[in-house]
C-alpha cells in the first residue's frame, strides 16, 4: 500500500494551493483529480480572465459573503489579498487592479494562472494524478486512515477535501465531497445554485436578447416590498436576465423563490435623474423635437432594441407627434423609465449555469484556523465545499485560495 503524508482530493484552486503548501513544508503529497486535467473551473473564472481576488479591506470583503463568511474572519487577516498577490508575484505572475478593486493576472489569461500553479506543484514535489476518482475514505478510531480510488488504496496521515460544490458540473464539481462529509457526521447546509441567471415569463426578455444595459439601477421587490437595489450592468437573454448585477442579486433572490415568495425586478433606466429632473429633460426634448414622431424622442433616451418594448408597454403610438403628447402620457413615460419597466421572476437556472454553490459543509464543525474537521482527526476542508459563498468580484476565489492555504499549512504540519 502506498503511503503519503497528505492527500488532497480535487485539483481546483483550493486543492492546488493546499497541495503546494503542504509540500513546501517537506511533506509527501498526492493530489488526486477525477477529471483528465486539473483546474477546469479555474479556467472559466472571470470570463476566462481569472478574477483572483479584490482589494477591498477585510471587513468590507466579509460583507460580500453570506452569514458563513464570518468563519473566514481570522483567516483573512492571516492570508488575504496582499499575501495572495505576493505569492503569485514570487512565482512570476504579476497582477493588476481593475474596476471595483478586482484583481486579475496582468496577462488577463486564466490559463497563465493554472500553468504557473502546476509548475509550482511540480517544483514542490507534489505528485498529481488525474482521471482518477476517489470511491471511499476509510476512518479508523475517529481518524482519517485511507483513501480508496478505482484502482488503488492509499494510506494518509491527512486528507484535504477540496472537491468543490455542484456548480458547473462539467468541470468535475458534482458534489462528491458532500457525501463523504455527511457520512462522517458533518451537517450539510442546503445546496442551492448561486450567482445564477434568472428566468422570466413572457417574451419581453427574448425580444431584448443580447442587449446589455450599463449604469442602471436594479431593485428587488419581494411580495411588493422593496428589499434591495444595486447599480451596474445587466444582460437580457432568451430565457430572462443575467449580467453582473443580476448574478449578484440572485444569491438572495434564489432564497426568496425557494421559500415561495413573489419576486419582481424593477429597472431604473435613468438612475442619475430623479423624477423631477427627468420630467424637466422630457419637457425640453418635447419642445425641441415637437414636430417629430414619438419614436424619435425615444432614440435619444434608449438603446434601439429597447424602443419597441417601451412603445408596447407605455401604449403611446410610435408615430404620434411629440408635441401632441399629453401630460398623462409624459408622466407614463417618465414612470416607465424610472421604475415601471419590470419583470416577474419565475425561477432560476440550475447548477449547470451557476457560478458557485450556496450551502455546503457547516462551518461550525470546522476549525476556522486550520480547516480541520472537528469530528474526524486529519480530515480537512477547503474551497467551495464549505458553506461560504460571496458576490462576484474575486471574493469567492480568494476564499478558495485562503482556505486551501490554511488547510495545506495545517495538514503539512502534522507529525
Amino acid at each position: 500500500m502506498l503511503h503519503y503524508d497528505v492527500i488532497v482530493i480535487g485539483a481546483g484552486p483550493a486543492g492546488l494551493i493546499a497541495a503546494g503548501q503542504a509540500a513546501s513544508l517537506g511533506k509527501k503529497v498526492l493530489l488526486l483529480e477525477k477529471m483528465k486535467s486539473p483546474g477546469r473551473k479555474l479556467l472559466l473564472t472571470g470570463k476566462n480572465r481569472c478574477n483572483l481576488t479584490n482589494t477591498a479591506p477585510v471587513q468590507e470583503a466579509l460583507g460580500h459573503f453570506n452569514k458563513g463568511g464570518l468563519f473566514l474572519t481570522q483567516l483573512f487577516y492571516r492570508y488575504f489579498t496582499d499575501e495572495l498577490r505576493g505569492f503569485f508575484a514570487e512565482l512570476g505572475l504579476p497582477t493588476v487592479v481593475q474596476r471595483g478593486g478586482r484583481v486579475f493576472p496582468e496577462s488577463e489569461k486564466a490559463r497563465d494562472v493554472l500553468e504557473i500553479l502546476i509548475s509550482w506543484l511540480q517544483n514542490s514535489g507534489v505528485e498529481l494524478i488525474t482521471g482518477t476518482a476517489v470511491t471511499d475514505l476509510i476512518i479508523q478510531r475517529g481518524k482519517i486512515h485511507q483513501v480508496v480510488t478505482e484502482n488503488q488504496t492509499y494510506q494518509a496521515s491527512a486528507v484535504i477535501l477540496a472537491t468543490g460544490g455542484k456548480a458547473y458540473p462539467g468541470t468535475g464539481s458534482t458534489g462528491d465531497g458532500y457525501a463523504f462529509a455527511r457520512r462522517f457526521g458533518h451537517k450539510i447546509k442546503p445546496l442551492r445554485p448561486a450567482l445564477v441567471p434568472l428566468l422570466t415569463p413572457g417574451d419581453t426578455a427574448q425580444k431584448l436578447q443580447g442587449l446589455s444595459l450599463k449604469n442602471v439601477t436594479i431593485s428587488v421587490w419581494v411580495n411588493e416590498k422593496k428589499l434591495n437595489q444595486m447599480f451596474g450592468e445587466m444582460l437580457f437573454t432568451h430565457f430572462g436576465l443575467s449580467g453582473p448585477v443580476i448574478l449578484t442579486l440572485s444569491r438572495q433572490i434564489v432564497n426568496y423563490l425557494e421559500e415561495g415568495h413573489q419576486v419582481v425586478i424593477k429597472i431604473d433606466l435613468k438612475p442619475a435623474l430623479d423624477q423631477s429632473a427627468l420630467d424637466s429633460r422630457l419637457l425640453r426634448e418635447i419642445q425641441a423635437q415637437g414636430r417629430k414622431q414619438f419614436s424619435s424622442l425615444l432614440e435619444d433616451l434608449l438603446p434601439k432594441k429597447l424602443i419597441p418594448v417601451c412603445i408596447e408597454q407605455t401604449g403611446i403610438p410610435r408615430d404620434k407627434k411629440i408635441s401632441q403628447l399629453s401630460s398623462k402620457e409624459r408622466k407614463h413615460l417618465r414612470s416607465w423609465l424610472k421604475d415601471d419597466f419590470q419583470f416577474v421572476i419565475s425561477g432560476h437556472k440550475g447548477f449547470d449555469q451557476a457560478i458557485i454553490t450556496a450551502g455546503g459543509v457547516d462551518t461550525s464543525e470546522v476549525n476556522p484556523e486550520t480547516m480541520e474537521s472537528k469530528l474526524i482527526q486529519g480530515l480537512y476542508f477547503a474551497g467551495e465545499i464549505l458553506d461560504v459563498d460571496a458576490d462576484t468580484g474575486g471574493y469567492n476565489l480568494q476564499a478558495a485560495f485562503s482556505t486551501g492555504w490554511a488547510a495545506g499549512r495545517a495538514a503539512g504540519s502534522i507529525g
